[in-house]
Formats: structure tokens, sequence, C-alpha cells
């Protein structure tokens, strides 16, 4: 413990933001971070727990937390970065956008404010990265295997490096322009600026890891190709299936998953060609979200950047509390109200309301029909019941569709190579081995669709599983 009363002297400061009318006018990240001084006030803060719940109930990588804290209380920085690195392959990216399951499963958290684990995460990685303390990790023996992981998001590239430090060679096949997945072309860049992806990329790539982008596997590069070119895959490709709105109207040319919307955008962003993408912006319209997740949070922030009139996000669940309830009490995650940068930024938000249909004219929505909806509990659990006389309609010139993803897609290379599937869609595995021995999964094609730091921990599992089967 850095100072045993440490968090009795020392309040929890909150990381700021740029004001809202600055930010706005620009896609940079927004935060603004602490001082040396102030971030070791914070870390000072944590207790040394005897059982650091945010070590091993909060955080899916089981990252030293207590421990790095003090380090950084003491400004051993260098051994901070070193231990961060022991458990986290890319700590600048969960550091940015990762929900902090640990500072939930903080024991201050229980009757305080918990330490502010992110954010000293996040300075750590940065301070290694401009001291140059984070550098390539070349293997020092070549195993001889051949190894392609397909899909370059969050999981893939765990898996990747993970695999190459084992001394396997390593192919990375992405289907896209660059290599990132979800972190290049989902994550808007006001919070996960793309420079900061490139950077590790160069890493990987001098620890020998080879990307090959714009090549769909499956398609581009068939079954037997792959099996006669390298001695095992490892499927990474995301849960990329979306959840879709069943409605009358769906089939306007203004109805758009969240994702084709944000990837246009992030391509824009990184001056990426964009053949064969239906450009849309929301200048001037009234944009309607549908989703309250994190997917639709950046859909808001995003569409306040392209300069829209009015932003509406509506989301079918009830409205949270803004207290921790009864049913998830410490250390799980708690299910409150939050709001989001990109909420602050202007949008009107609804709870408990479901859409009916969307009308237009000729290949456009211009409304929005919904109404208000219960949840009620019965036999088959809680089921969703519409509220007579609660029916609204709303102005709408473009609808983006944010309500999750069911499953990894099917069609390509999971039905090419055979895979058998669990209940939900998923990849079915065994310790990350699928139904093809020489094939493994990680990330959300296994899980579904999940966080980034989850998406990170089963890349690495998945690696170490793959390396002892190679050998």
């Amino acid at each position: 413990m850095g100072e045993p009363r440490g968090f009795m002297k020392y309040a929890r400061r909150e990381v700021g933001h740029r004001p809202v009318a600055e930010r706005v006018q620009d896609y940079r990240e927004i935060d603004l971070p602490l001082t040396p001084e102030a971030l070791r006030e914070q870390a000072a803060r944590c207790m040394n727990c005897g059982i650091p719940f945010c070590q091993g109930a909060g955080c899916p990588v089981v990252n030293f937390i207590p421990d790095f804290n003090e380090l950084v209380y003491q400004g051993r920085w260098r051994e901070a970065c070193s231990l961060l690195h022991r458990t986290n392959n890319f700590p600048e990216i969960t550091g940015r956008v990762c929900p902090a399951p640990c500072e939930n499963s903080c024991t201050l958290n229980v009757n305080d404010d918990p330490v502010l684990i992110k954010h000293i995460e996040y300075q750590i990685v940065e301070k290694g990265f401009a001291e140059g303390w984070i550098v390539p990790e070349v293997p020092k023996v070549k195993t001889g295997k051949r190894v392609a992981v397909i899909g370059s998001g969050p999981a893939g590239l765990a898996a990747a490096q993970g695999l190459a430090r084992a001394g396997h060679s390593v192919v990375v096949i992405e289907k896209d322009e660059r290599p990132g997945g979800l972190l290049r072309y989902g994550i808007p860049d006001f919070k996960l600026a793309k420079e900061v992806i490139d950077r590790r990329l160069e890493q990987m790539k001098a620890e020998g890891v080879e990307f090959q982008c714009g090549v769909t596997a499956g398609e581009d590069l068939s079954v037997r190709y792959l099996r006669k070119r390298f001695d095992g895959l490892c499927l990474a490709m995301g849960a990329g299936q979306p959840r879709d709105l069943s409605v009358p109207g769906r089939g306007y040319d203004n109805v758009l998953f969240a994702m084709e919307y944000l990837t246009m955008q992030n391509k824009i962003g990184g001056q990426e060609s964009l053949e064969g993408c239906n450009l849309v912006s929301a200048k001037d319209k009234v944009v309607i979200v549908i989703g309250g997740g994190d997917t639709g949070s950046d859909c808001v922030g995003t569409a306040r950047r392209q300069g829209a009139k009015k932003i509406y996000q509506l989301e079918i669940l009830p409205k949270p509390p803004e207290e921790r309830p009864a049913d998830t009490p410490w250390p799980l995650w708690p299910r409150i109200m939050r709001t989001s940068s990109s909420q602050e930024e202007g949008c009107e938000r609804y709870w408990s309301v479901m859409t009916k249909k969307l009308s237009g004219a000729d290949v456009h929505v211009a409304q929005l029909h919904g109404c208000e909806v219960e949840w009620v509990e019965g036999r088959k659990g809680w089921q969703v019941k519409e509220v007579p006389g609660t029916e609204f309609t709303l102005k709408a010139d473009l609808v983006l569709l944010a309500m999750g993803f069911v499953h990894v897609t099917h069609a390509g290379l999971v039905d090419n190579l055979g895979l058998q599937l669990d209940g939900r869609g998923n990849v079915l595995v065994n310790n990350f081995q699928t139904s093809e021995p020489w094939v493994f999964a990680a990330g959300d094609a296994v899980r579904g669709a999940s966080l980034v730091v989850h998406a990170i921990r089963s890349g690495q599992e998945a690696a170490a599983a793959m390396d002892r089967w190679l050998r």
C-alpha cells in the first residue's frame, strides 16, 4: 500500500473532457489526462486489499492492479509498465474503451468512490510508449509451424501476438483494407485514435506477425488452400451478424445497421477507399438510433459531429435506477443509469419503447412509429407487453440499428469448414479447439458479442491452447 490512509485523505478525481462545444467540431480524443501529481494521489487511494476483487472478480485479463498502483505511487513507472504488459497485450486500448469492471469491483466501491484504475492503466502505457520502454519481443527460437489468424480485432491481435512470441510463423488475414477490426472500423476516433492501433501493430510486425489485408478467408482463400498452407487456423472474426429490426419499412435506403454507418466514418477519418460504401452523413438530419448500448452511443457521438439537427436514442429496456439495485450487489457489475460522453453532447433518450413500423416516401424513411412497453415476468421469463394508448410518431431522416449482434457470421468460412455451433449460433469449442482439430476459435466468435477486454483474454488463452496443440 503506497499510503496507508490514502483512501481517506484523497477523494476520487474524475478524468476531465474537452468542452462539448469544442470537441463536437472534430474527431480527436476527448479526455484530458490528469497530471502526474494528481495521478499519484489517485494511486494512493488503493488499499491493497487482502482479496483484490478488482483483479480477480473485476478484470478479465487479471491485471496486477494493486501492484501497479503502488509502483505508480512510488514513481517506478517502468516497472509498472512491465507488470501491466505481463497480463494485458493492449492496455492502451482497454485504458481508453473498457467500461472498467475492475472499478465496480473495487472494495472502496462498497460505500465510497472506487480507485481510478482505468486512467492509471492508460497513463502507465502512454508513458511506456513515450519513454521507449515498449519494444518488440522477438522469439529466440522458431518452431517451423505456420499459423493463420482470421480477423484482426482484439481477439485476433492478442492470439497472433501470443503465437508469434511462442515462435510460430503467424499470418493475420483481414477482409478490410487495414488491420484492427472493430477497434479500427467500429470505435470512433474520438474514443480511440487510429494511430494508437498503428503504434501497436508496428510492434507486432517487428515481432514477425504478417498482415494480409483485403483478403476474405473462405472466399478469396479456400479451405483447401488454408489447410495446405497452414498447420492451424485461429478464427477471430467476431460476432459479425447484427440483430435486425423486423418491422414494416425496414427496407428503406436510409435505415442502416450501426456498423455500416460507423465504418463509413472511420474510413473517411482514415482516408481509406469508400468504394462499395453507401456514403451517408447525418448533417442537418433528424437521426434516430435504435439501441441504448455502447454502439448506439458511438452513433450518437458520430452523428453529432457530422452536424445532425436532432438525435433520438430509443431503448426497449426500462430506464435503470440511479443507485445500485439489490439484484446486482457489489462486486457484480451494477445495473445503474449511465450517461456516456456522446450522450452528454446532445440526444433525447427514450426507455421502454418499441418500434412498430417505419414509413416514408419512395425509398426513404420519413417517420418512426412506436409505443411504450412494460416488462412482465411470466412462466417463460420476462416478456414485452405494449402499453395501450402510448403510440407515438417521430420524424426521421436517418435510422440507425444498434441492437447488438447475434453471433459470428456463418456464411463463408464457418460453413465451409463445417464447424459445429452452440445453441446461440457461436462456434462450439473445447478449450478453444473447434470440431475441426486444426481449427481454433477465440473472442466474440465463441462468446458472442462482449467487451474488448474479454476478447483480449480469449485471444491469449486460445494462443496458449493452440501452441500446446502445435507442439
